[in-house]
């Protein structure tokens, strides 16, 4: 699809803006995709029988494998920022995300695993060419347009029907800048500020210096996961159809099937103004975990952001992607017990679920002796919190174990 664009220039504030979409899309669908593995059961011993647990099991390596591709497209669009002369973006809005926030009818909150999720993943993960539905409880309501009249200056979000159409502008916008300005004055960040195969193994992790790096990034987005322009074996959109496929196989051999805890829509550790569509977390201990869950994510992302501020070869660089990539080690088993644990007494009906609550501004901090002392400072704060609940729960020594871990490797620096 064509998107028509305005009669004024690109300029690299509006694709500055773009990218900085970019990134918190991809954010939000990750952490979509991680909430739902984290409900999923795990084995016989969680009242599935032995093949149900061989196909649930199955399901959770999809959608964590999915999730991880969203994080290296993650890495792509930060590298793209970052080869533009911008400062990538790590926040994003909190869920559930108002209507008309996204275009393309595009609903993103947190739910447990269902039909209704993989089918709302398949709806995301669609190509061009699919007419399959969004899933039920997710239909957009209908909005007007973003920006009905085009500025010259200002940056605005502009329309698109499908996540592959949006990076198509992206991709057009890049080309018409680069012809306006000339590829090293548009490619004028540091390289060294990226990030690569030398810090980590994502696939999206490969240094942006020219036009053609450029657009392989985001051709790799688009062609692996949301919008490609044709159905592809192994895509995300055809990896959530094989899951939709044999779930309903399983479910036609036992209609009782629940492959899921029935973890809360939408959790939140605060009493929302406006509760519609939100499950308040009552509970002690799961508003403990969530809270410690959510603040590793925070911190998760300060590193990441840390390590985008620090040149190669500096040491610093590697170890806070490494540490940043072991804490998302401790935000999945932060995620499955409180999936396991009471909302509370309002919402018997629910378990909790961690709710990836973000931090007001996730900016790198400036890099210097404080920015490494302040690190290793909160992860002592969490390795506290977390030393303090249930000894004997898996999950909880698991986490302490991987907090005391990234403390000591920033501390051998």
């Amino acid at each position: 699809m064509v998107i028509p664009k305005d009669s004024f220039p690109v300029t690299r504030e509006a694709l500055l803006h773009a990218l900085y979409e970019a990134a918190e899309l991809e954010q939000n669908l990750m952490c979509t995709y991680l909430y739902a593995a984290f409900s999923l059961k795990a084995g016989e011993a969680e009242g599935l029988s032995a093949s149900e647990a061989e196909a649930v099991a199955r399901w959770r390596h999809t959608i964590l494998g999915v999730a991880v591709d969203e994080m290296s497209h993650l890495a792509a669009v930060w590298n793209l920022t970052s080869a533009l002369g911008g400062a990538p973006r790590f926040g994003r809005t909190n869920f559930p995300l108002e209507a008309g926030y996204l275009p393309a009818n595009i609903v993103v909150k947190l739910a447990p695993f269902s039909e209704d999720v993989i089918q709302h993943f398949i709806y995301l993960e669609r190509p061009d060419t699919s007419d399959e539905p969004d899933g039920e409880g997710f239909a957009a309501p209908v909005t007007g347009p973003r920006t009905p009249a085009a500025l010259r200056l200002t940056p605005t979000g502009f329309d698109y029907a499908t996540i592959g159409d949006f990076y198509q502008r992206v991709e057009s916008d890049l080309r018409a800048l680069v012809a306006a300005l000339g590829e090293k004055t548009v490619f004028c960040g540091d390289p060294a500020l990226q990030l690569t195969e030398a810090e980590n193994r994502l696939k999206g992790a490969r240094a942006v210096t020219d036009l053609d790096s450029a657009l392989a990034a985001l051709t790799e987005i688009v062609v692996e996961g949301e919008g490609a322009p044709d159905h592809r074996e192994n895509s995300h959109f055809a990896r959530f159809l094989a899951v939709r496929s044999e779930l309903r196989q399983l479910r036609a051999a036992n209609p009782d099937f629940a492959p899921a805890h029935p973890a809360a829509v939408n959790p939140v550790l605060r009493k929302p103004p406006h509760p519609d569509g939100k499950v308040w977390l009552e509970n002690a201990e799961a508003v403990a975990t969530v809270d410690a869950a959510n603040a590793i994510y925070a911190l998760a992302l300060r590193l990441l952001a840390g390590a985008y501020a620090v040149p190669r070869p500096d040491p610093r660089k590697a170890t806070y992607v490494a540490c940043a990539v072991g804490l998302m080690h401790a935000i999945g088993a932060m995620g499955e017990r409180a999936a396991r644990l009471p909302a509370g007494s309002s919402h018997p009906e629910c378990k909790a679920g961690i709710s990836f609550t973000a931090p007001r501004e996730a900016a790198s901090l400036p890099q210097g002796t404080s920015a490494h002392e302040i690190y290793t400072e909160r992860l002592d704060q969490l390795l506290t919190a977390v030393e303090a609940m249930d000894p004997a729960d898996p999950n909880c020594v698991r986490v302490a174990q991987i907090l005391q871990s990234q403390a000591d490797r920033l501390r051998a620096l």
